[in-house]
């Protein structure tokens, strides 16, 4: 059973700064599609960012020119690297991977607060 494990969360002021790590049990990265979600309260989980085996990547637009994500398949690891933080980007955040365009894992999520 692969696991996903979030890390890197926690509380920043608007502007700041955070990278979340995202580490996988197996050699999964490199052959699936990895991505990030978030969720806020009373809102859907929507998908901020992916990237797919082949090294291509969708940003959502609402974080577009502020996130990046990318993978290190020797690590087995996917990083979101949040720029610019605005207190919309309060959400858990969640590693998930895809195959065949399917999610079939999900971490347990890590919270990130944009506060001053």
């Amino acid at each position: 059973q692969v696991q996903l494990v979030e890390s890197g969360g926690g509380l920043v002021q608007p502007g700041g700064s955070l990278r979340l790590s995202c580490a996988a049990s197996g050699s999964i990265v490199s052959i699936y599609t990895m991505g990030w979600y978030r969720q806020a309260p009373g809102k859907e989980r929507e998908l901020v960012a992916a990237v797919s085996s082949a090294g291509n990547t969708n940003i959502a637009d609402s974080v577009k020119g502020r996130f990046t994500i990318s993978r290190d398949n020797a690590k087995n690891t996917v990083y979101l690297q949040m720029n610019s933080l605005r207190p919309e980007d309060t959400a858990v955040y969640y590693c998930t991977a895809a195959r065949y365009g399917i999610w079939h894992y999900w971490g347990q999520g890590t919270q990130v607060t944009v506060s001053s």
